[in-house]
């Protein structure tokens, strides 16, 4: 006597998906093996039904087991208003599973005749998974066809603790990514197809001052280093010259252009990273089409929740952590304003302070602020603009402070590196002034003098 588990019944329901000798097995060998079992395994009711009326195996040695629901899923399945209304789940252990694509024509078929219901597809993900996502672009089936049961999600889930009512966006623009940022079907209260272009951000135009300051960094990286960049020209650059390193790791709130650039180059294997080895780990990505055509459906980029990817102590774990930003402005001290003109904010505050911190806490990790050493500012009383040293004396009145001068590594400009980790001030000074526009050092020297930064040569 055994015990038999038929592993489906589906030739009973789409014969036309099945050849005629697939039938004839299926009927033969597994009615035949139904009949001899002691007992017959049955996920499902309608399941324990047909084997009885179609291959008269008697109630009494069909045993049902019916398949729970994810632990994660129960609260909303008896909730049964966060479901659509109407919706077919079709589980698989793997997929594409064989009858994957026959699936996807025939719900390709209705929705031709104007079938609007979801189909949520569940299991885990195989090498031919990319077969099925060009299947359902090429059957235009992306507003229909859900897989996993999960939709991907900009890393806003804690949302959902609070939120009384879940409305999604599906734009078929929108690239689908791996990490934390899935949200279950079932947690969705309302799903609004749309089609409209999402935001893009084209490479800008590399000036000689970005390859001045993009090669004095990338002289510092190494092989094998783990990388954090920001946005804009100086970002762009260093990523320019970085092509020909090896190994390279990618820990980065913002995944660019750049990286997937040297990505592409091979550069970029993620091969020695201590978290994720092996993944491209982001906040998000902002770039061109390209990238986002990149990241689409690709396993090797991960985008994760921004207070655990821009956590100091988890960019940290990383050795040889590298992280490279630009600033507005740096007093003689070594600290940064990186998002206002005085008391006018001009931008967001961003990571750079938690990245900043993050690759001093690594082993082997550094940092670098980067910035022009001159800016072109109107002159309130001419209304000209002229040239002024973004090195000063002090910071403008109101200015916010974005990197403590305590955190500073390293700063630079077109004339090069100032390492200001562990000096003093009058070190800093010097290094600082050093590195400044050689039109403003003298100026530089006499305010450092006259506000006790610097010794006078008396």
């Amino acid at each position: 006597p055994f015990v038999y588990n038929p592993h489906d019944l589906q030739h009973f329901y789409f014969p036309d998906f099945f050849s005629k000798s697939q039938i004839k097995h299926r009927n033969r060998v597994w009615r035949a093996k139904c009949q001899t079992a002691s007992l017959v395994f049955s996920a499902s009711p309608m399941v324990t039904n047909d084997l009885t009326e179609y291959w008269d195996i008697p109630q009494n040695k069909i045993f049902l087991v019916p398949i729970p629901p994810p632990r994660r899923s129960a609260n909303a399945i008896s909730d049964r208003k966060r479901f659509p209304e109407e919706f077919c789940l079709y589980p698989a252990v793997s997929w594409p599973h064989k009858n994957h694509k026959n699936l996807l024509q025939a719900w390709a078929i209705l929705k031709n005749k104007g079938c609007t219901i979801p189909l949520v597809l569940t299991g885990a993900e195989t090498a031919y998974t990319q077969e099925l996502y060009k299947l359902v672009d090429e059957l235009e089936l992306n507003d229909l066809v859900f897989f996993h049961g999960h939709v991907s999600n900009n890393d806003l889930t804690w949302l959902l603790t609070e939120a009384k009512i879940v409305i999604i966006e599906i734009n078929p623009n929108l690239p689908r990514t791996f990490g934390d940022v899935e949200l279950h079907i079932s947690a969705i209260d309302y799903i609004i197809p749309v089609n409209y272009p999402i935001p893009e951000l084209p490479d800008g135009e590399i000036t000689e001052k970005d390859l001045k300051i993009g090669n004095l960094i990338a002289s510092k990286i190494h092989d094998g280093d783990c990388l954090q960049l920001g946005i804009g020209g100086i970002p762009n650059a260093v990523a320019n010259a970085l092509v020909h390193k090896k190994d390279l790791g990618v820990h980065t709130e913002m995944l660019t252009t750049g990286f997937m650039k040297l990505y592409q180059a091979g550069a970029i294997t993620n091969k020695y990273k201590k978290t994720h080895k092996g993944k491209m780990v982001a906040c998000f990505a902002l770039g061109t089409r390209a990238l986002y055509d990149f990241i689409d459906n690709n396993p090797s980029v991960l985008i994760l929740d921004g207070s655990y990817v821009n956590d100091p102590y988890v960019i940290g774990l990383n050795d040889n952590q590298v992280s490279i930003n630009s600033t507005m402005e740096v007093d003689l001290t070594g600290q940064c304003c990186s998002e206002s003109i005085g008391s006018r904010q001009f931008s967001g505050t961003g990571g750079q302070s938690d990245t900043a911190v993050g690759a001093q806490i690594s082993k082997g990790g550094r940092s670098f602020i980067a910035l022009y050493s001159t800016a072109m500012v109107k002159n309130p009383a001419t209304g000209e603009k002229e040239e002024v040293s973004k090195i000063v004396s002090q910071l403008k009145q109101g200015a916010a402070v974005s990197l403590s001068r305590n955190d500073v590594d390293n700063i630079v400009t077109e004339y090069g590196i100032a390492n200001l980790r562990g000096t003093t001030i009058k070190e800093r000074v010097k290094r600082l002034i050093a590195i400044a526009h050689p039109n403003f050092r003298e100026q530089l020297m006499k305010e450092a003098i006259a506000l006790g930064l610097y010794p006078s040569e008396k």
